[in-house]
């Protein structure tokens, strides 16, 4: 995810003489070559005897969409143009046929006691509460029980996560302004992130925020939390322990135990569980801390200098400045916070009174999303994408299986199982590789006979491997990927029975240029530093536009340490003028009808309905540079098995487009729009865009008008004008 307070993907251009996937395909049998090539570009397709990308989609692939295995819904709607940068509405599109409204914005109450949005950004910490956090992400719709104890289509829990802030309109007078920077901005601050837990209900055809729900509910980056798994209670997950109030952290002179924290930070993506609880991930903790003494220990000075190192913390981090006023965040006082951030936390929404907990077990990384599949033996695996360039996709395969008739016996699932970290290799095959002690390094020594994970015994060394998740990863010889995010299972229905994942990897434009380098084996590499070559899974230098990679899981079965790969689709510009590279086009081999139509870039979110079909999301910033053809953020339809895809929705000016659910029935759809009016300035907040005011007069209940003086980030609803399945 990108915006003002996050890194970003800056695009160079550099020339490579790497070898191209064509290279690796040759060396494919002949018997799997089809379930490679249906990746490959088109600059490959090119050198496969001159034939053309819109001849081999029209040949192969460009058959009408229909329900058929595995689809148990078509794709019908009519596709809609990109929203160009200059003449975009800086207003949410979708198609003919269908409708957006509001749902809820940035500020609005979502719990008793909160108040409407002012409009300038008066509202206190207090206030930020109990409303509606800021810029919003992935989410997901737990229905309540309806008519005959089926699952209800108007009524249910809409979970969303806030991952950060625009610090300079998240208050009158921006970040630091006429009344500097104190604890009161970094409370708000603070009370902007997190998690949001609201009640939603259609009533008489509209959807609203049940906003004196008992259900309603924000946990934060103060709230208290739990950790659990086999690195609960480590040393290094023992803080400062402090009295937190809104006038400040109060150290009490005493060290934490290691298994509680406060606050949840950076909630990006999110998955859930079958037995009904919400996954939030934490993706880039790190941007939080600081140091008040202008500098952080490097990697030769010991433990902790390697893992701030290899996590990315810096002395002043993104420039949220908490750590100048909020001692919990400075890394001179207070070393081992960032270790409590970076988890994947579980949270039960239909129980108010519940304390989230910090899962270990599945590592800690830049979590971007978290996927769950259950195989026909009822073994279950969540699967986790590090978000950073030159970082890697995990498993998590649960010692004990789904108990699908007693929610009580599935509580602790998350805490005892294997670690798994992804390596695909040049065959269209890939293993999974162990993170545990006795996992063997690329060096042939044992993990626990490595000093980055040296322990007392066996149980030490395990939670050092998921505290250092990374570093493990690095020991092992793990695949690094080009950013990969989210993760989508393809449901198994209507006779399609494959565990079969797909991952988008948004970009990398340090892939193939420049001196080649690859993290370290040791762990010693800094975070995203790297410039490593270009290889079978990341095909492309300079892959400014990024892709989707998939695999499916040898025997049907999530416990396989093998599976079989290929990359779904290379994302680009059709139209583009820039000098191809060896290995990158920039055209990418998107499949649609005409060619070109549904051209898009950067993929994020990525997410697959009941029904059987794809739906991603980008991160492409403002539209302009490599993405000038492609427009602001959308969201695109896909078939998976024809990949035909067509573009359903275009957002704002700035705006990623991420997160998206519908409810049981498929027809109501709800879609976040984040950062509208990106990088504006605290004297004009709307120097780029006025969304959601500009498209709408009142909020979601009809009434209440919607004030303007800022761009809010928010969520959609959207309805098919026939009352039909979302889609077709």
């Amino acid at each position: 995810m990108k915006g003002k307070f996050h890194p970003n993907n800056d695009v160079s251009l550099n020339m490579s003489g790497n070898r191209s996937i064509t290279d690796v395909i040759a060396e494919v049998d002949a018997s799997r070559r089809r379930f490679v090539q249906t990746g490959v570009g088109a600059a490959t397709l090119a050198s496969l005897g001159g034939v053309s990308l819109a001849g081999f989609a029209q040949a192969v692939e460009a058959a009408p969409t229909r329900g058929r295995k595995g689809m148990a819904a078509p794709i019908g709607f009519t596709p809609i143009p990109p929203a160009l940068a200059g003449t975009s509405t800086d207003k949410v599109v979708v198609p003919p046929g269908y409708k957006a409204e509001l749902f809820v914005a940035w500020g609005d109450p979502i719990m008793p006691g909160g108040v409407p949005f002012s409009g300038t950004a008066v509202e206190t910490a207090a206030q930020q509460r109990l409303a509606f956090g800021h810029h919003t992400d992935g989410m997901h719709f737990f229905p309540f029980s309806g008519r005959g104890g089926k699952p209800s289509s108007e009524r249910g829990l809409l979970v969303v996560n806030s991952e950060y802030t625009h610090e300079n309109i998240l208050y009158p007078d921006g970040q630091v302004g006429a009344s500097g920077y104190g604890i009161a901005k970094c409370r708000k601050s603070q009370a902007a992130h997190g998690v949001n837990v609201m009640e939603a209900r259609r009533v008489g055809g509209r959807w609203t925020v049940v906003r004196s729900s008992p259900y309603g509910r924000r946990l934060t980056g103060n709230s208290f939390m739990r950790i659990s798994g086999p690195a609960a209670g480590h040393a290094l997950m023992q803080t400062v322990e402090f009295t937190i109030t809104d006038g400040g952290s109060v150290p009490t002179g005493a060290t934490t135990d290691g298994r509680v924290a406060y606050g949840t930070l950076n909630n990006c993506a999110h998955g859930i569980t079958p037995w009904g609880t919400y996954l939030t991930c934490e993706e880039n903790f790190n941007g939080y801390f600081g140091s008040t003494t202008g500098s952080v220990p490097g990697v030769a000075s010991g433990e902790t200098g390697k893992l701030y190192n290899r996590y990315g913390i810096s002395a002043n981090g993104f420039g949220y400045r908490w750590h100048t006023v909020d001692p919990r965040f400075d890394v001179a006082i207070n070393p081992n916070e960032p270790n409590l951030f970076g988890w994947v936390v579980e949270i039960d929404p239909f129980n108010p009174n519940s304390t989230p907990v910090k899962r270990t077990s599945l590592g800690r990384i830049k979590h971007e999303s978290v996927q769950y599949v259950v195989d026909d033996t009822q073994r279950i695996a969540f699967y986790t994408g590090d978000d950073e360039r030159n970082d890697y996709i995990y498993k998590f395969v649960c010692e004990r299986k789904f108990n699908p008739g007693n929610r009580a016996a599935n509580r602790d699932l998350l805490d005892t199982g294997v670690l798994y970290v992804a390596r695909f290799d040049a065959d269209g095959r890939g293993r999974w590789l162990p993170l545990t002690p006795d996992s063997l390094g690329v060096d042939g020594v044992a993990l626990r006979d490595n000093p980055n994970f040296a322990g007392a015994d066996d149980a030490e060394v395990q939670a050092k491997i998921l505290i250092k998740t990374r570093m493990a990863a690095d020991a092992v010889g793990a695949t690094m990927m080009d950013r990969p995010e989210w993760i989508g299972a393809r449901p198994r229905i209507d006779g399609f029975r494959e565990v079969e994942l797909y991952c988008t990897l948004t970009n990398n434009n340090r892939r193939g240029t420049g001196t080649p380098s690859v993290n370290n084996p040791d762990g010693s590499t800094t975070a995203g530093s790297a410039r490593p070559p270009v290889d079978a899974a990341n095909p492309r230098a300079d892959n400014v536009h990024g892709g989707v990679i998939r695999w499916r899981e040898n025997g049907r079965s999530v416990a396989a340490t093998a599976f079989e790969w290929d990359i779904f689709v290379e994302c680009g510009d059709t139209r583009t003028t820039r000098p191809p590279l060896p290995t990158n086009d920039y055209r990418g081999n998107i499949v649609d009808d005409p060619d070109g139509s549904a051209d898009y870039g950067a993929p994020d979110g990525l997410w697959f309905d009941d029904f059987g079909r794809l739906w991603v999301q980008t991160d492409s910033g403002d539209g302009t540079g490599a993405f000038a053809n492609l427009g602001m953020d959308q969201m695109v339809c896909v078939d998976p098995e024809t990949k035909l895809t067509r573009r359903f929705l275009t957002g704002p000016n700035n705006a990623e487009v991420t997160g998206v659910i519908m409810t049981p029935d498929g027809r109501t759809m709800f879609v976040g729009l984040q950062h509208p009016g990106d990088d504006a300035t605290a004297a004009d907040p709307e120097q780029f865009s006025s969304w959601p005011h500009n498209q709408w007069a009142v909020e979601s209940d009809g009434v209440t008008p919607l004030p303007a003086g800022r761009p809010r980030s928010g969520i959609v609803v959207i309805t098919k004008d026939d009352g039909g399945i979302i889609g077709t």
